[in-house]
């Protein structure tokens, strides 16, 4: 499942996780916002979640994501799962078109709506349109740069938004140490 319109990206290295997204909002072939924000953090448990896909179908995945982040007292794997299974099993939430990237310093997970829960091989995960662009840059900087995992974060971003016509360069970022 790809979604138009957004590009996230998170990437772990030497103790940091670091979440970058582009700010633009497209509705069908129109950009109607430039600068929005798409990642957010669960600061109370060192979580970072970014989204790609339907805007307020994205915020009901956050605030449910929260709820089995409370439940599981912070556990983020365990959280993800018991979202995913919600999510296929639930008939409103099964309508939900969205995607959540989410991660500690220690591990990243993407979760749809068909139940999955994915981690990465590497310590590098996108979603959106963009994402096959935002990987392969960043797998690049990774392996031959000293760049921290902000700047390739980053530096991806701006890449995939030269090619992806979904994506802007209004970054956003958000890290934890």
């Amino acid at each position: 499942m790809t979604f138009k319109g957004t590009t996230i990206i998170a990437v772990q290295k030497e103790g940091t996780i670091a979440f970058a997204g582009d700010g633009q909002v497209t509705f069908g072939d129109q950009i109607i916002k430039a600068k929005a924000k798409k990642i957010r953090h669960f600061a109370s448990f060192k979580i970072i979640g970014g989204f790609a896909g339907h805007t307020a179908d994205a915020f009901t995945l956050f605030e449910r994501f929260e709820a089995r982040l409370e439940a599981s007292s912070g556990n983020l794997v365990k959280a993800a799962v018991e979202l995913a299974k919600d999510w296929r099993m639930d008939k409103a939430l099964r309508r939900l078109k969205a995607m959540l990237l989410v991660g500690n310093t220690e591990k990243l997970l993407m979760i749809s709506g068909q139940g999955d829960v994915m981690e990465p091989d590497s310590p590098i995960m996108s979603i959106g349109s963009g994402s096959s662009i935002a990987i392969a840059a960043a797998k690049a900087l990774l392996r031959h740069t000293s760049l921290k995992a902000d700047e390739i974060a980053v530096e991806a971003l701006k890449i995939a938004a030269e090619q992806c016509i979904y994506t802007n360069d209004q970054i956003v970022l958000e890290t934890l140490p």
